[in-house]
């Protein structure tokens, strides 16, 4: 039995801001006023900015497949609350990672924390595209999804780097955040297609 998306679209939404506020609120103020004090907490900083960029790639993406999702049932569901779950734990693995100055276990468990979202995004789109069947619109916009395939060894390399060159590994996960970054336009066209738009009702 399927059901309109638009309930698990919102919660998604819901969570994904609360997981933002909660590192915000690790974004603690310098005890002293001025600018040296200040500057001493960039490596906070750019944890927070490196993790807010992984949530919002998730956010931007999920917010663009579901573009093609107008239903979804509960096996979707469950993959998308496993989704979520991985995701709220990155605010804890990106505090513990900045409170031990880039040791190599807190390193390396954000880098599972990474890991396993990939992991829970691949199962969630496998997931939709199942239920789609044949002639799945998610299907046709992933393609080969080579990006998509290569992430969870990325990231495998970078947790085993986190064990000799800690700050290496850290510009792995970096590098996977720019990678990500890049528009990706494959729902675009796949909705811009008059199959799709016959679909859409356009």
């Amino acid at each position: 039995m399927s059901m309109g998306s638009e309930r698990l679209i919102a919660l998604t939404d819901g969570v994904v801001a609360v997981i933002i506020t909660i590192m915000v609120l690790e974004l603690k103020p310098p005890h002293n006023a001025d600018l040296g004090s200040l500057a001493e907490l960039w490596p906070t900083f750019l944890s927070f900015a490196l993790s807010f960029v992984y949530v919002a790639i998730y956010w931007n993406n999920h917010h663009h497949f579901f573009k093609l999702v107008p239903h979804v049932n509960g096996a979707v569901m469950w993959a998308n609350l496993n989704l979520l779950f991985w995701l709220s734990l990155i605010p804890f693995t990106t505090a513990w990672m900045d409170e031990h100055n880039l040791s190599a276990i807190p390193v390396a468990l954000y880098g599972a924390s990474l890991l396993c979202s990939a992991l829970s995004w691949y199962v969630m789109q496998t997931t939709i595209v199942r239920l789609q069947g044949p002639d799945s619109s998610l299907r046709r916009a992933l393609g080969r999804d080579l990006k998509g395939k290569l992430s969870p060894l990325l990231y495998l390399s970078g947790i085993a780097l986190a064990f000799i060159a800690p700050l290496a590994s850290y510009a792995v996960y970096a590098a996977m955040a720019v990678a990500w970054l890049i528009p990706d336009r494959r729902v675009e066209a796949v909705l811009a297609s008059p199959e799709e738009g016959q679909r859409h009702g356009a």
